[in-house]
């Protein structure tokens, strides 16, 4: 159980300095615990792929989002250990521990092989770390959200809550955000998914040094020093009189009859908001992806701006609850959130996954090539290769597949979209998930298009291609 529930009426005086870096390096902390637990989130679609394959891609995803709670179901046991170890000796080192075995065990998964390399050992390996990095992640909790807190005068403890555990998470995520912006400038599309990827696991190194420089000077918060001087008193009176004391487990100490309802209302108060954090904030990323079908640089930009708005909004509702008190703060912004969570989501768009066309589109892979003109398309062109769609109320708006195969290379043909689906970012979506199945066969994936045709070209650049050749065709044709 934590000493900060306890005596935390006699706080001893502390310096400012002291208040601002306890309360700095508890941000700081939380912020970077949950940027490497968000850089997963960022990669879902990614790593769906690599470790988690499925002909279905909702599947893969929904494999991520998996290993994704089994990081929370260990948080408890994290919280328990790395809990107990802070009353004991101190925050400080707790923090310490925690923070660079977060930081650690991300880097880990950017060095794991996937399963094209050592096949159904990948998930396994890859949910073991998951394993791991859960406890530290725990652990992180234990100790920065109460170092911060208790170093502060209880006026400001509510906005140092608000600061340290909503606003530490929106700056983890725009930390994630700047990074997933970084990596995508750096490895443009099909190289984001070689290298990209793995490069933004191995930024969790990054808080691990930063984790030690911004925590070694820190100190001990004012009344973990008092609780710790005290117990030492009391331990040299028990000495000097040859009494005993009998210490309880801390553990039964939590579940006994004195604390069991306290337990029992900050479960239900944690599963709530943890559970409406990653169903807003925790899938944006994935419904940007995979849903909207935003570009990297613009779903970047909206990330960034969320994030903002989630350090700003979670001080508010902390320091409100001084006025208002934490009971009824609680009540009201829960009563706000389940009218307005619904009513938000019902207004979002749907998600549209890529199929495979067969014999029985071709009709509508005919009427689309006419209307859009990307070329030569002819009735058994579907024969040359494997073509994909996406379909919206049972409609084909967009395609692409493949064509000519010289030697160790596949061309990439027919990308192609409705006029009024156009900006949803089908054709680079299409046009990914094309080049992917090239590249899984070991073939190097190019195209051909008109030199006057910017957006396209602009299009198939931000996927990583490059203008290789300029060809100039001479069309032949006979007088009838």
């Amino acid at each position: 159980m934590s000493v900060a529930a306890q005596n935390s009426a006699a706080v001893p005086a502390v310096d400012q300095r002291q208040v601002i870096g306890a309360v700095f390096a508890s941000c700081v902390g939380w912020a970077l615990d949950l940027f490497d637990l968000f850089v997963l989130l960022y990669v879902a679609p990614v790593v769906g792929r690599l470790f988690f394959p499925s002909e279905h891609a909702m599947l893969s995803l929904a494999a991520v989002y998996a290993s994704f709670a089994v990081t929370l179901l260990m948080r408890p046991l994290g919280s328990a250990l790395f809990g107990s170890y802070a009353d004991r000796h101190g925050r400080k080192g707790a923090m310490i521990i925690a923070v660079v075995g977060v930081g650690i065990s991300t880097a880990l998964f950017g060095a794991l092989p996937t399963v094209h390399q050592i096949g159904l050992a990948a998930p396994i390996v890859f949910l073991l770390l998951r394993l791991v990095q859960g406890v530290f992640v725990g652990g992180v909790v234990a100790s920065t959200h109460t170092i911060g807190t208790e170093s502060v005068a209880p006026k400001y403890r509510g906005a140092v809550s608000g600061l340290i555990g909503g606003g530490g998470a929106g700056m983890g995520a725009l930390l994630a955000s700047l990074t997933y912006l970084l990596m995508s400038s750096l490895f443009p599309g099909h190289q984001f998914e070689v290298w990209g990827w793995r490069c933004m696991f191995f930024t969790g190194i990054i808080s691990s040094v930063l984790g030690l420089f911004v925590f070694n000077s820190l100190e001990e918060s004012p009344l973990w020093r008092k609780l710790a001087a005290e117990k030492a008193a009391k331990a040299a009176a028990q000495r000097r009189d040859g009494s005993v004391d009998i210490v309880r487990s801390p553990l039964r100490t939590l579940f006994s009859r004195d604390f069991r309802s306290i337990l029992f209302v900050n479960l239900l108060l944690t599963i709530g908001g943890g559970s409406g954090y990653y169903l807003t904030s925790g899938y944006l990323p994935t419904f940007l992806k995979v849903v909207s079908h935003t570009p990297n640089g613009a779903a970047a930009a909206i990330l960034m701006l969320c994030s903002i708005a989630v350090v700003i909004a979670s001080v508010a509702a902390g320091h409100l609850s001084t006025f208002i008190g934490r009971k009824s703060a609680f009540v009201w912004i829960g009563l706000i959130r389940l009218v307005a969570l619904p009513g938000l989501y019902l207004l979002l768009p749907t998600a549209n996954d890529i199929v495979t066309l067969g014999a029985s589109d071709v009709p509508a892979m005919l009427e689309l090539t006419k209307l859009t003109n990307p070329g030569p398309f002819a009735a058994r062109t579907r024969e040359l290769g494997i073509f994909f769609g996406v379909k919206v109320d049972g409609r084909l708006v967009a395609m692409a597949g493949e064509r000519m195969k010289p030697a160790d290379y596949t061309e990439i043909t027919a990308v192609c979209v409705h006029p009024d689906f156009r900006g949803r970012g089908y054709a680079q979506l299409l046009l990914g998930a094309v080049a992917r199945q090239i590249a899984a066969r070991g073939e190097i994936p190019f195209l051909h298009v008109f030199s006057d045709n910017d957006s396209a070209i602009a299009l198939y650049r931000r996927q990583g291609m490059e203008i290789r050749r300029r060809l100039y065709v001479t069309v032949l044709g006979r007088n009838v």
